[in-house]
């Protein structure tokens, strides 16, 4: 009898450890994606950020006409005024 109560006395208390452990297994490997899609978005933003910090990109945003950016600043208050409306 005593081996009995003992027996069910540590199921018990193994039961909430085991339960722990089986949702911590299920958060970390049923996200959603599977392995490639989260290298595949991994090595998508490594590019973004490489292209982000590239030189001649700073160039090009450096590169406008005084006529070119008054013609843009224009063009953008002309489509915020449309957003409004």
């Amino acid at each position: 009898m005593k081996g009995f109560v003992a027996i069910l006395v540590s199921l018990l208390v193994a039961m909430p450890a085991a339960a722990q452990r089986q949702e911590r297994d299920w958060k970390g490997k049923h996200q959603g994606m599977s392995k490639d899609e989260r290298q595949r978005m991994r090595e998508d933003m490594r590019d973004v950020y490489r292209d982000r910090e590239r030189p001649d990109r700073q160039q090009q945003r450096q590169s406008l006409s005084p006529q070119e950016r008054e013609k843009l600043r224009r063009d953008i208050e002309d489509a915020n005024r449309g957003l409004r409306r």
